[in-house]
């Protein structure tokens, strides 16, 4: 794909995603106060409270933070981040007047949720971000080096305990649940729903193994070095990534050519290459 047209379709994927999250935003989390994390969970709560106008108070957030991002992390976060940064709350403020789609709090974290997460999955198929608290917790890992899935949790644990405070805790364990199932449809829309498995296999009968994926499977794999932990001795180790309808006919095989063949298969969401995903 050319360069330009390139570009062009991150920033469309930017624009969309973040048309995704405002709707999700304001049809089912806002109405049912669903302060699941981040930006838009704090602007859920001053809307409780002081009944701040959520667009606003995203940008007044949001933006500050990418600055701050730029000046203290001293990396470039680029301009589709930026665009991501101030298109969410406009087109939050856009959609606030919309009719709610569901007064059942349950629903409206569920479907919030993954409303938020098919959002930000497509902000990040752009290679961009919509900034807000990503950016809070680079600038937590920096000064205390706590892991960055660490600072993301806490600063979104401590949002969603301070919703638990200002709304219920009823209404703080459906935002655990919204939180719960934006991660799960970000992964979704990030890898699919094919996920391949990586076979280990330990086996002294490496080239018969080899040749019968070879014939009986149609896959490629590869032959590693390795020594066993106890004995020290060297051992070699076959890898071979199949679909997941493929999986029982490898192991037959396998356990056909040497029944003593140690396999160990592991999930592999992201696989590029030939026989797989070209890009």
């Amino acid at each position: 794909m050319p360069p330009a047209l390139r570009q062009a379709l991150d920033y469309g994927l930017v624009i969309l995603g973040s048309f995704f999250v405002a709707l999700a935003f304001n049809l089912f989390l806002l109405p049912n106060n669903i302060a699941s994390g981040g930006v838009a969970g704090v602007s859920t709560i001053t809307k409780g409270v002081f009944g701040w106008e959520p667009g606003v108070v995203q940008w007044v957030l949001n933006i500050p933070l990418f600055i701050m991002g730029v000046l203290i992390l001293g990396k470039n976060f680029g301009l589709k981040s930026f665009v991501g940064t101030v298109t969410l709350p406009l087109f939050v403020l856009m959609t606030s007047e919309m009719a709610p789609a569901t007064p059942n709090p349950l629903l409206g974290a569920i479907f919030g949720g993954m409303g938020v997460g098919l959002g930000l999955g497509i902000v990040f198929r752009g290679r961009a971000s919509t900034g807000g608290i990503d950016l809070a917790a680079q600038v937590l890992h920096k000064f205390t080096h706590l892991p960055l899935g660490i600072s993301v949790a806490l600063l979104d644990g401590m949002i969603v305990l301070t919703s638990a405070i200002v709304f219920s805790l009823e209404e703080g364990l459906y935002a655990l649940i919204g939180l719960f199932a934006t991660s799960r449809t970000i992964d979704f829309v990030q890898v699919g729903l094919n996920t391949s498995k990586n076979v280990m296999i330990i086996t002294d009968e490496v080239n018969e193994v080899r040749a019968a994926i070879f014939e009986q499977i149609d896959r490629g794999v590869t032959v590693l070095s390795g020594a066993g932990g106890y004995t020290d001795q060297e051992r070699r180790v076959v890898m071979c990534v199949v679909q997941q309808n493929e999986f029982i006919k490898l192991t037959q095989t396998v356990k056909t050519v040497d029944p003593g063949a140690f396999v160990v298969a592991m999930n592999a969401t992201e696989v590029l290459g030939e026989g797989f995903k070209t890009s």
